[in-house]
C-alpha cells in the first residue's frame, strides 16, 4: 500500500567528502583537549573520502577568536568548501564562560549563514575537565569528528539543493 511519503522529494545529504576543500580552525587555548578534537575532525574527513592535500588546519588563540579569523578567511577567493571550528571552554567561577561561549557561536552561525557555507560546530563547552576528555575521544566518542562529519553532510546538503533549483 502506498503511504504519504511515497511521492514526496526529500533533499538530503551524505557523509561523501571526496573533492572537497576543507578548512579546520582550532583553538590552541585548551590545546591539550583541542589537540584530540583536531585528529578526530582529520582522521574522520579522510576515512570518508577527503584528501589530505584538500585539507588546511588554521590554529587560533582562543575560542573567542575563531569567527574573527574565519571571516577573514572567507573573504574574497578563498577555496573552501566548508570550514570546521573547534574549541575547548572549562565553566569558571565567572560569567567569562558564557560571553565567549555566547560570541563563538553566534559568529560562527551568523559567518555561516552570510557566506552560504557550512560551519560545522566542534566548541565544547562543559563545566569540568572531565566532561572535556570524554568528548575529545574517550566516553562520548570524539566530538571534532561530529563536527567534522556535520559539515560535511551540510556541505552535501547545500549542493543537492542547488541541483534541486537548477533541474
Amino acid at each position: 500500500m502506498a503511504g504519504p511519503m511515497d511521492h514526496v522529494r526529500t533533499l538530503e545529504g551524505n557523509l561523501d567528502a571526496s573533492g572537497a576543500r576543507f578548512c579546520i580552525l582550532v583553538s590552541r587555548f585548551n590545546a591539550f583537549i583541542t589537540e584530540h578534537l583536531l585528529e578526530g575532525a582529520v582522521d574522520a574527513l579522510v576515512r570518508h573520502g577527503a584528501a589530505a592535500k584538500d585539507i588546511t588546519v588554521v590554529r587560533v588563540p582562543g575560542a573567542f577568536e575563531l569567527p574573527q579569523v574565519a571571516a577573514k578567511l572567507l573573504e574574497g577567493e578563498h577555496g573552501y568548501d566548508a570550514l570546521v571550528a573547534l574549541g575547548c571552554l572549562m565553566r569558571g567561577d565567572t560569567i567569562h564562560f558564557d560571553l565567549i561561549a555566547g560570541e563563538a557561536t553566534k559568529g560562527l552561525a551568523a559567518l555561516g549563514m552570510a557566506k552560504g557555507i557550512p560551519v560545522g560546530f566542534g566548541v565544547l563547552t562543559t563545566d569540568t575537565l572531565e566532561q572535556a576528555v570524554h568528548r575529545a575521544g574517550a566516553k562520548y566518542g570524539n566530538k571534532g569528528a561530529e563536527a567534522a562529519m556535520a559539515a560535511v553532510e551540510q556541505l552535501r546538503l547545500h549542493r543537492a539543493i542547488e541541483q534541486a533549483r537548477s533541474g
